[in-house]
């Protein structure tokens, strides 16, 4: 049995904190709309993951290529890219009407809401699964105990961090599909591209302003340019990277903490409010509900193998 390289946990470590940042460093970015936000973020990401699908994509085998042009990928794509945006749109938005913990912490369950559609349309959920859902909402509920007790969070802010947290499931699943044959990067690169691109007309009725391409001259470029590469290349490139010697148990567990560490780097570095009581006790019970169900899933896949 090899030995994992010391320095991939050094890397597990910089991919958590690198996805946990995100988080902080929009909701400092407020001078921007939210939907237009959302969309400079994901169009910068898609600059500086493009050299590495240009070389993904030269890699592939002619067959693999073919496939690319075909309906259902295509369609699959386009799908995934709406549910980006909408999660992106949703959960930006929350951090303008919620505490920075409590759009992390519901943005972050979309592991129950797997659960749930799960036992609705395609099997029994494992008991470990079923269990960390039911403690998972027990959790939820106890954290909305906080709204109206400061000007901080309020009940229609989580409900659009959760409403983000569903909408992560469609790109989760079309990635589930997709990434069985399609390198990483030819894979984010459409979907984010697709994205950011429709967050910006969806940016105009919410009464947006700001110009779709106007990072690039905005006094915050340098902020969008640190978000784009510690949330994307160092967070989500390197978490990917990790699975190479890493279970994905793992790594789903390291990426639970990043409530945690995203409400701390908002409070240590931009002066974010530290959570409420119920908070705190509702959180560390949602977090602990999430464990369950990604425990449970691992388990369903070791007994469906057997």
């Amino acid at each position: 049995m090899s030995r994992t390289p010391p320095l991939v946990w050094g890397l597990l470590v910089a991919g958590v904190l690198g996805v946990s940042s995100a988080g902080a460093i929009l909701s400092h970015v407020d001078e921007i709309p939210p939907l237009m936000r959302a969309s400079w973020r994901l169009q910068i990401t898609v600059l500086m993951l493009l050299p590495f699908a240009i070389w993904q994509y030269s890699e592939m085998d002619v067959s693999d290529k073919q496939r690319l042009t075909e309906k259902r990928t295509i369609l699959i794509i386009l799908g995934s890219g709406l549910a980006l945006a909408a999660h992106f749109g949703a959960w930006v938005s929350s951090l303008d009407h919620t505490s920075l913990a409590h759009s992390l912490l519901f943005v972050t369950s979309h592991p129950i809401i797997i659960v749930i559609g799960t036992a609705i349309l395609v099997r029994r959920p494992h008991r470990l699964e079923t269990t960390g859902a039911l403690i998972g909402l027990l959790g939820a509920g106890i954290t909305l105990l906080d709204a109206g007790n400061d000007g901080e969070v309020t009940l229609w802010g989580d409900m659009l961090a959760f409403a983000g947290a569903i909408t992560v499931v469609g790109y989760i699943v079309a990635g589930r599909i997709l990434r069985e044959w399609m390198p990483v990067f030819v894979y984010a690169v459409p979907v984010t591209l697709i994205g950011g691109i429709l967050l910006i007309p969806f940016s105009i009725p919410m009464g947006e302003k700001t110009a779709a391409l106007g990072w690039i001259e905005s006094d915050l470029l340098s902020w969008f340019i640190l978000l784009a590469f510690l949330a994307g290349i160092v967070g989500h490139t390197g978490l990917n990277a990790c699975l190479r010697w890493l279970p994905p148990l793992t790594i789903s567990f390291a990426v639970t903490l990043e409530p945690i560490i995203g409400a701390f780097i908002g409070w240590f570095f931009f002066s974010e409010a530290i959570p409420g009581r119920w908070t705190w006790i509702g959180g560390s019970i949602l977090i602990v509900g999430i464990l369950f169900v990604i425990k449970g899933g691992a388990e369903n896949v070791l007994d469906t193998s057997d």
